[in-house]
């Protein structure tokens, strides 16, 4: 009796699923469909066109999710907030972010006014872990113009840098403009011994 249930509703299983050969048919169509629309060019990608907010949100969702897995296991550094590491991450900063993600007093440039995305402005809050930020600074992240130091800059470097962005938030631009001009040394200057910059 059992058994004749079971066979039963198998059956019955089958009649409301699809049959193999039409859902081959309907992969190749979607294959097909998804070759065409790449081929053609249907989708605008011009930085001044902005995205539908379906795909905006299925991007902002994919990034989010990659930066927070990628970034665990990452460790800060126990003197992260040291007066040492914040001045020379404002030295890096000011050569190297501000002209996108500005900083207190800063004037928004023509090329962060053309950026899409939108670079954050990091004197905003953030609500980015110190391993998430040093993640984001290191690996860069693609379809944004957020370059990957970590090509360039060792991770005492950039852990230099995250230290100054998380004092950002909050600082005045006196402060701002105070911490960047007593840098202890230029960009170049830091970047002179480091492979591939002679």
């Amino acid at each position: 009796m059992e058994e004749e249930r079971a066979r039963s509703d198998r059956r019955s299983l089958r009649q409301h699923l699809p049959s193999l050969p039409f859902v081959g048919v309907l992969a190749i169509i979607v294959v097909i469909g998804a070759a065409a629309f790449v081929y053609l060019g249907i989708y605008n990608i011009a930085a001044d066109a902005p995205h539908t907010p379906v795909v905006y949100s299925m991007l902002e969702r994919l990034r989010d999710r990659s930066i927070e897995v990628h970034a665990r296991g990452i460790t800060p550094p126990a003197n992260l907030a040291s007066a040492q590491r914040v001045s020379i991450g404002a030295g890096l900063y000011g050569e190297m972010c501000s002209g996108c993600h500005l900083g207190p007093g800063v004037e928004r440039s023509e090329m962060s006014q053309g950026l899409y995305p939108q670079a954050p402005e990091l004197a905003r809050a953030q609500d980015l872990t110190p391993a998430q930020q040093f993640w984001i600074i290191k690996h860069g992240v693609k379809l944004s113009a957020m370059p990957a130091w970590g090509k360039t800059h060792p991770d005492p470097l950039i852990w230099d840098m995250v230290a100054f962005v998380r004092k950002l938030p909050g600082m005045t631009p006196d402060q701002y403009k105070a911490l960047v001009a007593s840098a202890p040394a230029d960009h170049d200057e830091m970047m002179k011994d480091m492979p591939g910059m002679k």
